[in-house]
């Protein structure tokens, strides 16, 4: 039998998504699963995106530019232009949302063996990217018990060597909820300076800050111009996860060059999804009031129940929409197995994921969960009422 390459019996599972078995079975067993799992939000995709589709004259379906339309393009720098980002449309690439976003990435700075240092627990395909790229993760251990701040500048320095390309954060944070302060980003612009690096941001959910809490984005930091490289997508801001759009901003020129051969290599990103993403921008901030509030209603329901849970450690998160809990628990990932096989109260489980796989530090987050609180608060408080419950009996506690 032909052998399967050792990167992709390498390739890590989903923890959001290796699950998804157990729970088809437990619905098909007529359990009704709450999804704790994934950043799937209910908030609806605004309408003026949907209609821009539906209501398109196109003949012919065909590519759009590898990097994504002119006119989208133009819009995507105003709307920078509103969140004090100062970029043109020749600094932006349009992807196959922002995973390709940051596979690009990696492959434009990094070669086999190369190394971009990680702030954990982070975003668990991250791991599956670095892998696909050839790239080691080293990770750098930021701790819930202080919400996941950024670690001291000296515990970066000590794992710069001269293999190290880049760093990469994500700000607001996935799966921590942390939002990193201006102060913070000019400690990570010092470091890439001082040793030229490339800063890469995932900033995916910059329309999501909480408590009068601001972001600020790497590119508003003067100076890092050719060490910036943002990561952005729509598929939080809009509630448009199935569109499958990002993008790479750069103010690098030789970086975007470099994208753009990779992007050629898939030809262009989806004309319908490109149309949809392009009308969303003209969403009003009054959307967005919506759901901060909505959000910050059920994050605070979400910490309130958790912390009510004998043995249970919860990270408050200032931005985002999941929160990382400390379970009384020594596998969390055979938990969230049990509570999809052999678990239920009124005939209701809970999905949770396991938060091992979004550490790159082997035994790290063993016994730690991501919730995603993009549920409406009613579910949110079913599913920690049984979370509790199913603490109380699980027999390997």
């Amino acid at each position: 039998m032909p052998s399967i390459s050792i990167k992709g019996k390498s390739m890590p599972e989903s923890p959001i998504r290796k699950l998804v078995p157990y729970a088809e079975k437990a619905k098909k067993r007529g359990i009704r699963v709450i999804h704790l799992n994934i950043g799937q939000p209910d908030i609806k995709t605004p309408q003026i995106a949907l209609d821009a589709v539906k209501n398109n004259n196109i003949e012919v379906l065909s590519y759009s530019r590898t990097e994504g339309s002119d006119a989208y393009r133009e819009k995507i720098a105003a709307y920078y232009s509103k969140k004090h980002i100062h970029v043109n449309a020749e600094q932006i690439i349009v992807t196959t949302g922002g995973s390709e976003a940051l596979s690009f990435a990696m492959g434009s700075i990094a070669d086999e063996g190369d190394e971009i240092i990680i702030p954990e627990p982070f975003y668990a395909n991250y791991n599956g990217f670095a892998t696909a790229t050839g790239v080691n993760v080293v990770p750098v251990v930021s701790n819930i018990e202080n919400n996941f701040a950024l670690p001291p500048i000296e515990e970066f320095e000590k794992l710069i060597t001269s293999k190290t390309k880049g760093i990469l954060i994500c700000n607001p944070g996935n799966p921590t909820g942390y939002l990193y302060s201006k102060e913070e980003i000019q400690k990570l612009a010092k470091i890439v300076k001082k040793h030229d690096l490339f800063l890469i941001a995932d900033e995916v959910y910059r329309e999501f800050t909480y408590d009068g809490r601001e972001h600020y984005s790497i590119l508003q930091e003067k100076g890092l111009e050719d060490h910036a490289i943002i990561v952005d997508s729509v598929s939080k801001r809009y509630s448009m996860c199935g569109a499958r759009i990002g993008c790479l901003v750069s103010k690098n020129k030789e970086i975007i060059q470099t994208a753009l051969k990779f992007a050629q290599a898939r030809l262009s990103p989806p004309t319908y999804a490109q149309i949809a993403s392009e009308a969303a921008l003209a969403t009003p901030q009054s959307y967005f009031d919506d759901v901060k509030t909505e959000y910050v209603s059920r994050r605070n329901i979400l910490i309130d129940e958790l912390s009510k849970i004998n043995g249970v450690t919860v990270a408050k998160p200032q931005g985002a929409f999941y929160c990382i809990a400390q379970l009384p628990i020594q596998d969390a990932d055979h938990f969230a197995q049990w509570l999809l096989d052999d678990f239920h109260i009124d005939d209701e489980t809970v999905m949770v994921a396991p938060a091992a796989g979004f550490y790159a530090t082997n035994g790290l987050g063993k016994n730690q969960i991501r919730i995603a609180y993009v549920l409406d608060k009613g579910s949110l408080k079913r599913a920690v009422r049984i979370l509790g419950e199913a603490l109380n009996v699980y027999p390997e506690g």
